[in-house]
């Protein structure tokens, strides 16, 4: 084996040189065998030299490293330094990722350096390297124009690359899509907002195709891209989730491209107005989603049968769920008698109740509306197996909008429904029931101020409603009783776990309290474990509240676990008698606290224990017949 200053050396040569070394026809790995076997060879440092001269059998791979440093800040002199000390070929180098020299240029934007590396190989013996260099992709599917529009470098992309590339002919690098995103160099000038290198690119390449639907995302600025590729033809449409560039033109309503589109386009307007999206709205249900009144007309006026599209669901019925007067009113301008219902017989006026429209309702039921026939209008079943209905339309079989708008417990809806000359309150829906009687499914409004008020309109209304009044009104009532039960079972459970743990927490202060006495206990022969006041008629009384304090709160304990939740009566006479033993415990306990205070005090600090005993008792006296009161 040679020596390590040798070995040294030749490291040096291979990582100045920047190369690995391949021999032909061996593939990847045949120079660096070459080289394992020279190095590794003892005396053959001549022969390594050897292998790492050979340019004509070893290709070119990786980039020398000041080259790489040259790129990064833009340094022309150092890179031509760098060619003059070896050759033009060093220029061809590349990272691990495939990335040359331009590459790494375009990351930072030096136009000076890319152009002085162009003209370096211009020069050079082999003219042809400079296409190699502009065309060649990284690992990323990236061309050094990509990386530059990628990287925002507008000006060198626009003023110089995207120029070369021309020159040259490199058509197909200037249109490649192998950035594993399926987009090229036009989709990242758009996306990144260079309208100008956008219409270069255009402008250069034709051909170079980009779904109008990015364009038109980009809004107004972009009005001459995609006017541009409005013109050309085969230009793509289609969006993400199945949506296409009309799409995009109605959310951000932009009405010229719309305009254009019938303009230039008819045959591709009429296909993109139909074509759902992965929501199954078209861009005419979406005109209705947002109100699009301007876009609206532009496409009627170009094709009206757009003003009859349904597809399940009527543009009437969109427009009524978000209440846009606006978008009914030229709908019919266009199309009076413009489809009005789904596939179950819910009508835009249903809609437009279940969602509390009320705008949307005044309108429909105008004087001289041509939807005044849907006021009596019932939601019915069409007999169709393939028809799905929603869970909350399959209980409202024959319901018109006013069995809704009392379901609803809506009384302004009610009122403004009541008002209309042709209402029909004695509509029975497929359960036999009046409108009346949707008041009985209003659960959560039940005696409600709307309740009440939707139940007093009825009976203004008419009359010979006052016997379905009458009963809906003892339905209602036991309703109520009924659920006031339940929630007098669930709420007394949630009181006696409270009161449970408060009477245990009293009976245990109580019971230690019984066993600390006042004064302590005595310790002389004759009375040895007696306490020292017991001849004290305070001390007695504090015997006497303190045990009344522990019994009456053992007794609310054990109470609580004797209770019957199933008996509704002996829940009311439980929580009175547990509410009246908590309050004598919690008397018993404070006077308890107060004689064994004064006990202790009243020998020594008379003016301290009278106090407390005042504000005690007279607290605590003052609050009894309030409290009981409240218990019974």
């Amino acid at each position: 084996m040679w020596g390590q200053k040798e070995g040294n050396e030749v490291l040096e040569d291979i990582w100045r040189v920047g190369v690995r070394l391949r021999s032909p026809g061996s593939g990847n790995g045949g120079g660096k065998h070459c080289l394992r076997t020279g190095t590794n060879a003892s005396g053959h440092l001549k022969a390594a030299r050897d292998a790492i001269s050979l340019s004509v059998t070893l290709e070119l791979e990786l980039m020398d490293v000041r080259l790489v440093k040259a790129a990064t800040n833009g340094d022309a002199e150092e890179m031509e330094r760098l060619v003059n000390d070896e050759t033009e070929a060093v220029l061809l180098g590349e990272t691990e990722r495939r990335s040359n020299c331009l590459h790494i240029a375009s990351i930072y934007g030096h136009t000076d350096f890319c152009a002085r590396v162009l003209q370096q190989l211009i020069s050079s013996p082999d003219p042809s390297s400079v296409s190699s260099l502009l065309s060649a992709t990284n690992s990323y599917g990236e061309t050094p124009l990509l990386t530059a529009v990628k990287n925002g470098r507008e000006s060198l992309a626009c003023q110089f690359l995207l120029r070369e590339y021309v020159r040259h002919g490199l058509h197909d690098a200037i249109q490649s899509r192998d950035d594993g995103h399926g987009s090229n160099v036009l989709h990242y000038a758009i996306r990144n907002g260079n309208e100008e290198l956008a219409l270069e690119l255009i402008q250069a390449e034709p051909a170079l195709s980009v779904t109008l639907f990015v364009a038109v995302l980009r809004g107004g600025g972009f009005k001459r891209v995609y006017t541009r590729l409005l013109d050309i033809e085969g230009s793509a449409y289609n969006g993400t989730n199945a949506s296409n560039a009309l799409h995009a033109a109605v959310k951000y309503n932009h009405e010229d491209f719309a305009t254009q589109l019938v303009q230039k386009r008819a045959d591709v307007a009429r296909q993109l107005s139909r074509q759902q999206d992965g929501k199954g709205d078209t861009p005419m249900h979406l005109i209705a989603h947002f109100n699009r009144v301007n876009i609206l007309e532009v496409m009627l006026d170009f094709d009206q049968s757009l003003g009859y599209e349904s597809n399940s669901v009527p543009l009437l019925f969109s427009a009524a769920s978000r209440g846009h007067v606006d978008f009914a009113r030229a709908l019919l301008k266009y199309c009076p008698d413009a489809p009005y219902s789904n596939n179950i017989g819910k009508t835009c006026l249903h809609e437009a109740v279940y969602h509390n429209q009320m705008e949307f309702v005044q309108f429909i039921l105008e004087e001289n509306s041509s939807l005044r026939k849907l006021v009596n209008m019932q939601l019915t079943m069409v007999p169709d197996e393939h028809i799905t209905v929603a869970e909350e339309d399959t209980h409202r079989y024959g319901d018109t909008a006013l069995h809704l708008a009392v379901e609803k417990c809506n009384p302004k809806m009610v009122r403004a429904l009541l008002h209309h000359p042709d209402i029909d309150i004695t509509v029975i829906n497929e359960k036999n029931c009046a409108a009346i009687w949707k008041l009985s499914h209003s659960d959560n409004y039940a005696k409600t101020i709307n309740w009440n008020k939707i139940f007093w309109l009825i009976l203004d209304k008419d009359s010979r409603a006052e016997t379905d009044i009458y009963n809906l009104h003892e339905e209602i009532k036991n309703k109520v009783i009924a659920a006031s039960r339940e929630a007098v079972k669930s709420l007394t459970e949630t009181y006696t776990g409270n009161t449970s743990l408060v009477a245990i927490l009293i009976a245990t202060i109580t019971f230690a309290a019984a066993f600390t006495l006042p004064g302590g206990y005595s310790s002389s022969a004759e009375s040895e474990g007696l306490p020292i006041m017991a001849k004290k008629v305070a001390f007695q009384a504090f015997l006497i509240f303190d045990t009344l304090g522990m019994c009456s709160s053992l007794a609310v304990a054990f109470i609580c676990v004797i209770a019957r939740w199933m008996d509704f009566e002996f829940l009311l006479h439980y929580r009175s008698l547990t509410k009246k033993l908590m309050w004598f415990a919690y008397m018993t306990t404070t006077l308890a606290f107060a004689t064994g205070l004064y006990t202790v005090l009243s020998p020594r600090v008379h003016w301290l224990h009278l106090q407390i005993l005042d504000v005690i008792l007279r607290r605590r006296f003052l609050s009894i017949p309030s409290e009981f009161r409240g218990a019974t």
